[in-house]
Order: C-alpha cells, then structure tokens, then sequence
C-alpha cells in the first residue's frame, strides 16, 4: 500500500479529504521558519498523514505541533468516521484513552504534591486504610510505586461483565490481590492509577473530574476537555468502536474503556475527551516546567491561546514537572506516571531521551521534547470502526520523526537504544498496548 512506501519515503501521497492547502499557514498557526523549522518538511509532514487516511490506517486526525511556544501546526485531516462524512478540524473532541493517565490523574498528583498534601513514598493504606484487605502486601504499596507501575497490580480485571459503579469497583479493587511483591517488576496497570484516582479524591475532598476542573481546563481555558461530555456536543466527538460484544452500539460520546464506562465514566485511567486545540495548551505547559505564558485570546500570535492570560500562569512547580517527566531508571522506559521513548517508540527514532509522552488505545498520543523544545498531539480514531487494526503504528512514529527533521537548529540523530528499557517494562516496549490493556483486556493488534 502507498501508506508503507510514503512513511519511508515521503513520496506518494494521494489526494485525501484535505481541509486546507497544505502550504497554507492556517490561522493560529506561525510560519514555520519564524521558530527555526522547516515550511516543507511540514507539508510532508501533511502528505504522511493524509496518505494514512486514504490508505484506511485512521478515519481522520486533529494534529497540534508547538515549537518555542508558538503552533506551526493546527489543523484536521479526513473526516469523523465511516458514515459521518464531516472534516475533522482542531476542535474536533477525541476519546482520549490511556492520555487520561497523564493529562488528568499524574497532573492532579503534581498539584497534590506541591501543595505538600501528599508525599510519592506516603503508602496507599495512609489514604486508603481498607485498600489492602485482599492481599497484606498491599500496605506496602506507595504513591511512587503506583506512578511507576511497579506496585505489583495486574494490568487489568474484566469487571465490566460483572459489576458497575464506583463502590462496586473501589470493592473490587480493595480485595485484588498483587501479582508481584511492590516495586519488583514494572507492569502496566489500570488497576494502580484507577487506585491512584482514588487517593487523588480523597485527599482533595471532590471527585476527580471536579477537581480538574477547577485547577486545570478552567484556567488554562480548555474548554472542551472533560468527563462524559454533554450529549449536545455528540456531532462534534468522533466515533470510535462498533462494541459487538458488551454495549452492542456503536461507541459515540461514550468512553471507549469498558472499566472506564462501567465505572461511571470519570476514572483515573481512562475518561477523558479533549481536542488538539486544548491539548495544545496542556502540552505547552508542560513543555515551559509547569508555567502558561501571558497571551492575548483574541489575537493570539500563534500561541496556544482559547483564554486570554494577562499575566503568566504558574500551575505545577518546575521542579516537580522536571522529576515527573524523567525516566526513574534503566530497568524500564517509565517516568512518575509518564513514559519515555524506547524500542520502537511512537515519538520514533529520532526525539530525544529527555522527551516523554503517553499514549492511548484509540489511537491518541501527546509526546513533548524539552531539547527540541516541541511538542506533538497527534489524536484520532484508529479503533474505528474496529480495534483490530495496528496501521496507525507506523504513522505515529513518522509524524514525530518528521517533526524532528523540521527542526533546522538542532540535528536529527537516532536515540541509543541500548539500555534495558528498550525491551522491557514500558508501555510501550513491552506490546502492552497489544493486550488490550487500555481497553478492558479486550483483544487488540495495536503494538504501539
């Protein structure tokens, strides 16, 4: 397929459903020269993805590249889904998935911890006194352990089939047992920031979709993203799967993750919806150590701007954004709630060690290098209309490779990858995607 031919070569697009010439700097977005990338390394950049669409890797996607603080990309390819022919454009809502982990639960972590409110080695059972009756070792499970995905959890339970509703689940997740002693194997597990919520709630007094709210989208004027989004948003929110095997509908409006669903549809791992125009703003953020810059909503200079700031924004400490966002040790790719690039990574071969990211079943990601000083949100539907389906694979690792070409002041050179973390305890290097583990442990073909 041409899909193959053009992430190696950049060379055969075919015309997709283009929403704007794709030499044009479109509103809200900056010349590209004018923060040292190159105009037509981004236009190849448009042809990768397009190509993609016509080649049935993805419906659609809303892409959101920053350098400098400044968006030289904001823009949508393609369209919502099979029987819903409307373009996709940077307002367009995704189901986030997995992206939840990070934009929601290990933010309102930071925000717990620069308070003082909490500690990273302060144990679950401090917070949570019954959580450990299904296995004693669970009193020795930490805040650091849960970030880390080496609390001993197993990655994920079908509850789905069986029960519904937070203390229905908050029950189950009480008497899980570990699978492992704490802090002796990294395994990814929705099981430990579904917990990891949970703590956030308590301490914080309100329920994690309110507290998010409150401290995170309303000041930096994301707008569109949240939990369980209003009905009347629907048209706007694209589709992802045909579920034949639990809801029996097609999945619109309504988190993908069965366990999400089942929980209420605000949990920790999994819930959120958001759009590349607000994910914009988070990833700058993060990328600027915690701070949102002063900007002008009404005319913005390229920033990401939906609210006018007067004045700078300080939301996470930078020290603490810093110690998030760097790999813990050589024995895994994984950082405090975040992951790093190894082995075949969806940020590719060519962002650097520093950068760190998340990615999400749906086929969503969001991936910041600090050395480049861009940030990438690459959001779309690949589960539509069905999980099965892993060509969205290849496309993910040339959009960041292609951006990292674009940058004209620093050089393009390959990761090393010969530490452990290349083969072991991430996400993504370990194929957990491939399990099914953002979705209810459903069978999937997304290695990521």
């Amino acid at each position: 397929p041409c899909l193959v031919l053009l992430l190696s070569l950049a060379a055969c697009a075919r015309p997709g459903p283009a929403q704007a010439p794709p030499s044009a700097v479109l509103p809200g977005e900056v010349d590209p020269a004018s923060v040292q990338m190159d105009p037509e390394a981004l236009v190849a950049l448009d042809s990768l993805i397009e190509a993609a669409i016509a080649d049935g890797a993805v419906p659609g996607a809303a892409l959101a590249v920053g350098r400098r603080g400044k968006l030289v990309r904001l823009r949508g390819y393609g369209v919502l889904g099979e029987d819903d022919p409307t373009p996709v454009d940077p307002s367009t809502i995704y189901d986030l998935a997995s992206v939840t982990k990070v934009v929601g639960t290990t933010t309102a972590v930071m925000m717990l911890l620069d308070e003082g409110r909490i500690d990273l080695d302060d144990r679950v059972v401090e917070f949570l006194p019954a959580w450990a009756e299904g296995d004693p070792r669970k009193a020795r499970v930490t805040l650091r352990q849960l970030l880390l995905h080496r609390s001993g959890l197993p990655p994920f339970r079908r509850w789905f089939f069986e029960i519904e509703g937070r203390d229905a689940y908050q029950d189950a997740i009480r008497g899980e047992p570990l699978e492992a002693d704490p802090g002796t194997r990294t395994a990814y597990s929705d099981i430990g920031v579904m917990t990891l919520a949970w703590v956030v709630e308590t301490v914080a007094g309100e329920r994690l979709d309110r507290f998010l709210e409150r401290r995170l989208f309303t000041p930096l004027g994301m707008a569109d993203t949240g939990f369980v989004p209003d009905a009347a948003l629907r048209p706007r929110i694209a589709p992802t799967e045909l579920d034949t095997l639990w809801r029996r509908e097609m999945v619109r409006g309504r988190v993908h993750d069965e366990n999400a669903d089942a929980y209420g549809g605000v949990a920790g791992h999994a819930g959120l919806f958001s759009t590349a125009r607000d994910l914009a703003v988070f990833a700058e953020m993060m990328r600027s150590g915690g701070a949102a810059p002063p900007c002008d909503a009404d005319r913005p200079a390229g920033e990401p701007c939906p609210r006018t700031r007067p004045g700078s924004q300080r939301l996470l400490e930078e020290a603490t954004v810093r110690g998030f966002t760097r790999r813990a040790d050589s024995t895994s790719s994984r950082a405090l709630g975040w992951d790093t690039p190894s082995g075949r990574s969806s940020a590719g071969d060519l962002f650097s060690a520093a950068s760190f990211g998340h990615t999400g079943f749906t086929g969503t990601s969001l991936w910041v290098d600090p050395e480049r000083e861009v940030f990438v949100v690459l959001l779309t539907n690949r589960v539509h209309p069905t999980r099965a389906n892993s060509r969205h694979v290849p496309l993910r690792r040339a959009v960041h490779d292609a951006v990292a070409r674009a940058v004209r002041d620093v050089p393009a050179v390959a990761r090393e990858s010969g530490d452990r973390a290349a083969t072991s305890g991430g996400l993504e290097s370990a194929g957990l995607e491939s399990a099914g583990l953002e979705s209810g442990g459903l069978e999937s073909a997304d290695p990521a």
